[in-house]
């Protein structure tokens, strides 16, 4: 039985969302697999019975404090002992849940990952993803977006072997093409960091480098598979096409299936990849819609077995 454990009580909008997600979310994962709720369990009670939907379809578990997202994340996570971010984690920890969810704090989430799951032993800094749609129908990994916003270029190269696993395992597509996001294709642009990135990555022979790929092939599916970039420019690229999509979506043109991709409802959340077991954050203000989906996501990553995959591969 695969345990998926979601954060209730993370989010704007929170308990009602995670909750009316969850229950969206019943149906549609595998036969093998179980929704674990963290939160309130007197308030994640009535709101499945508003729902029409039997407490018994889930495992709840009682907490009876919430990090909020103005607590100081390293703090609450130690002051507030029975929170549902906390008490997560430890069940992720002790194997009693395969993955963890929330749309909750982010730095708390960070804090219950580099602290209470831990980096896998080999990586220097964990990263967070996004999958992003191409014109083509297909899909591609974009990291980081946003964790770490100055990298080395042997962390990079890191994001490389990560992002490759990732696009395999998850995203099911064989010999991902891995690419570095530069002002050009030529081997000899970019700056400093970018240059010894891609010569550490040419050099790696641990996944399919492609070289440079410039800002304007990102969606196009032809070029690259997986682009690594550092957290800033990853941020800065992924909040500007969160802006175009709202532009989209004011002027009514959002209906192409390309921009339906782009909602971020139907992406659920980021995984953080680099840790010793599935977690996924996501948007404060995700929508029962959004997190069904990072339900879904998490389901995913858990199955696909890819934190293993990723310990063999930097362990070796």
């Amino acid at each position: 039985m695969l345990k998926i454990g979601m954060d209730a009580m993370g989010g704007d909008f929170a308990p009602e969302a995670a909750v009316k997600g969850a229950v969206m979310a019943i149906e549609a994962i595998g036969p093998e697999s179980r929704i674990v709720l963290f939160g309130d369990e007197e308030r994640i009670r009535e709101i499945l019975r508003n729902e029409g939907c039997p407490a018994e379809r889930f495992d709840i578990v009682h907490t009876t404090e919430v990090i909020e997202m103005g607590d100081h994340p390293a703090k609450a996570f130690l002051q507030k002992p029975d929170s549902s971010i906390t008490v997560g984690f430890g069940y992720l920890a002790k194997g009693l849940i395969d993955g963890f969810a929330s749309a909750g704090s982010t730095g708390a989430m960070m804090v219950g990952s580099m602290q209470v799951i831990k980096p896998i032993e080999g990586v220097i800094r964990p990263t967070i993803s996004t999958v992003i749609p191409t014109v083509s129908g297909g899909k591609a990994l974009l990291l980081d977006v946003g964790l770490n916003v100055d990298c080395k270029p042997e962390v990079l190269a890191q994001y490389g072997t990560i992002g490759s696993i990732y696009a395999e395992a998850v995203l099911g597509i064989a010999s991902p093409r891995v690419a570095v996001l530069n002002i050009g294709e030529e081997e000899t642009k970019g700056n400093a960091q970018i240059k010894a990135a891609h010569d550490l990555m040419k050099e790696c022979g641990r996944f399919n480098f492609v070289g440079n790929i410039e800002g304007s092939h990102l969606f196009s599916g032809k070029v690259a598979d997986v682009i690594v970039c550092d957290g800033f420019v990853g941020n800065t690229l992924l909040k500007t096409v969160e802006g175009l999509f709202r532009i989209n979506k004011a002027l009514g043109l959002a209906d192409a299936p390309f921009w339906k991709q782009m909602n971020a409802e139907h992406v659920g959340g980021t995984p953080v990849l680099g840790v010793n077991a599935p977690v996924i954050i996501g948007h404060g203000s995700s929508s029962p819609l959004a997190m069904k989906n990072m339900i879904l996501s998490t389901e995913r990553y858990a199955q696909a077995g890819l934190t293993e995959k990723l310990q063999r591969a930097f362990n070796n």
